[in-house]
């Protein structure tokens, strides 16, 4: 016992505990106040032959000077009877009312303060939602007895950094599982996010499903009526069929409990307020469920004004969260991670906002993981990632062993060089999206048949961009019936009845092409309308027959 730092205050300690059965004591963390407490009449009855039993303290309201000194009346004792009987070790438990447990509560609802600031909300707004959250503190009162149990027996204080160490990963588990819909969950605890007491039934009947399974079973419940949940009817409504519904609740259960007047309604009006086509809203909710969860006021529409202060176009919010409804749902710290990294990088202030407006997935893609890795690895190769990300942000988002350094590899074995692809990289960003067995190698293979210079590929990578069964292969077959050359940009971008033009405008410069403009304009004959691919078979044989005219007019005029 001499190792106990309040040891020589042990009669002290004993003779205010028998006049006193309630009483503060304070002294510095770590003072060892509660274990002095618990041992020193433990250690006096066990000396004692006529004593079968003793009260053993779990707690007693002691106050650490480094905590936050409580009011005398909070304090209070909470005790474990332990009974010796025959050497036997057997503890009768009582259960610790968790109010009682004034500090390591007061530790609890700052840990829950402290995480709910990190996740972007306010200090203000985490306050109020700890204070409506009673219920929900006494579950991490338990959570936190449980994983100290050892500790709570033998009546240890806990230290602020322990008391996070426990509750902070269970948090993170929790706001995991649940998304958004974590501060409906702290707030209503322990009742379900958007549980609606007019349907207790249902509730209890399948309490002993699964999670995913009481979610479906909720939204295909019929009432008595025979109708499904009213958020359901209005779900299918907009465009959702129960089937898809149902999917969304197995993979986000709480979409379930959403109610429709506070949750889901909202959301849906000012998605169309936005200039979003009711057609798209299921889209959106199928790929993002938990944009009904997040609070109009207080998360969606400030973030939607944050983005905009980095320059994303107010006037396309609804393409921009068409493509990625997530992005509304991320703290403003992950988001402002994304644009420091792109500032870092060289990206003008300008440009900011365009990459955000064109590729919102830039922002859930992680700075250390994926984007400054991939920054690096193109520096290696002079490529210029301020100016990649610009034109193709989704090529960050690739692998690089899984699709960057391949395609390098394929393009360096061929005979070109670090610079020439660096080119057709900043030319055409989309070519690192390309399969090599599917895409890159049938095409480039088809390429080597068309006899053009290697170089070709260089200034006009977007062919690797064009359906080869589509467009290559019956462009270049147009070319070569027709006995015209192009190159590949003006072969595969033009359209239809522009490159027909082309070709005829080309067949009209030949030689011994009648030497008229008119015998090539079509009077006699539209070459664009007579195309392999359009023509009938009367056209067809009249067009051979011109062709047939073409060849041995140009073999006369080249035997003079």
């Amino acid at each position: 016992m001499a190792f106990l730092a309040n040891f020589q205050f042990e009669f002290k300690i004993m003779e205010t505990m028998e006049k006193n059965p309630l009483f503060n004591a304070s002294g510095e963390t770590g003072y060892w106040k509660k274990t002095q407490q618990f041992r020193s009449p433990v250690r006096r009855a066990n000396s004692r032959s006529d004593v079968s039993s003793i009260t053993r303290l779990l707690r007693v309201s002691t106050i650490s000077i480094s905590r936050v000194r409580i009011r005398s009346s909070q304090a209070c004792l909470a005790c474990k009877a332990k009974t010796y009987e025959s050497e036997a070790d057997d503890h009768s438990l009582v259960a610790v009312p968790f109010n009682l447990l004034a500090a390591e509560r007061e530790e609890a609802k700052a840990v829950l303060s402290l995480f709910l600031r990190k996740q972007g909300f306010s200090n203000a707004v985490a306050l109020r939602i700890v204070k409506k959250s009673d219920l929900f503190i006494d579950h991490l009162m338990s959570k936190l007895q449980s994983f100290y149990k050892s500790w709570f027996l033998v009546g240890r204080e806990l230290t602020t950094i322990e008391i996070r160490n426990a509750l902070i990963p269970y948090l993170e588990s929790l706001h995991e599982e649940n998304g958004d819909l974590f501060v409906d969950l702290v707030v209503s605890y322990p009742n379900p996010p958007g549980w609606e007491k007019a349907n207790p039934v249902s509730l209890t009947a399948s309490y002993s499903l699964g999670k995913k399974e009481r979610a479906v079973a909720r939204v295909s419940q019929e009432n008595a009526d025979g109708l499904l949940p009213a958020n359901v009817l209005y779900l299918m409504d907009l465009g959702l069929k129960l089937e898809q519904i149902k999917g969304i609740v197995s993979r986000f259960p709480a979409f379930a409990y959403y109610t429709l007047d506070q949750k889901i309604k909202p959301l849906v009006e000012f998605l169309l307020e936005l200039g979003m086509d009711k057609s798209d809203i299921p889209t959106i909710l199928h790929k993002r469920p938990q944009l009904c969860g997040i609070s109009l006021s207080e998360k969606l529409k400030p973030m939607m004004t944050y983005l905009e202060s980095y320059g994303v176009d107010k006037t396309k919010w609804a393409k921009v969260i068409y493509r990625f409804p997530a992005l509304l749902t991320y703290s403003k710290q992950k988001v402002k991670a994304s644009v420091d990294f792109l500032s870092e990088i060289g990206v003008p202030e300008k440009n900011i906002g365009k990459i955000l407006t064109r590729c919102p997935h830039i922002t859930s893609y992680s700075v250390e993981e994926k984007l400054r890795p991939t920054a690096e690895y193109f520096l290696s190769l002079n490529i210029d990632p301020a100016s990649l990300i610009y034109r193709c942000p989704q090529t960050f988002g690739l692998s690089i062993d899984g699709n960057l350094r391949p395609v390098n590899e394929f393009f360096l074995e061929r005979g070109y060089s670090v610079q020439e692809i660096a080119t057709m990289v900043l030319r055409y960003g989309a070519l690192y999206t390309f399969s090599l067995s599917d895409n890159i190698i049938p095409k480039w293979n088809y390429f080597l048949t068309m006899d053009y210079p290697r170089s070709e590929l260089v200034k006009f990578p977007h062919y690797f961009g064009y359906s080869l069964n589509e467009r290559i292969k019956p462009r270049h077959f147009r070319m070569k019936e027709c006995n015209v050359r192009l190159i590949l940009n003006q072969m595969l971008s033009s359209s239809n009845s522009e490159f027909e033009k082309v070709v005829e405008k080309r067949m009209c410069k030949l030689p011994g092409s009648f030497g008229s403009t008119k015998a090539c304009s079509g009077q006699s004959l539209r070459l664009e309308e007579c195309s392999p691919l359009f023509c009938s078979p009367n056209q067809q044989e009249l067009l051979s027959r011109t062709h047939l005219k073409l060849a041995i007019s140009s073999a006369v005029h080249h035997s003079f």
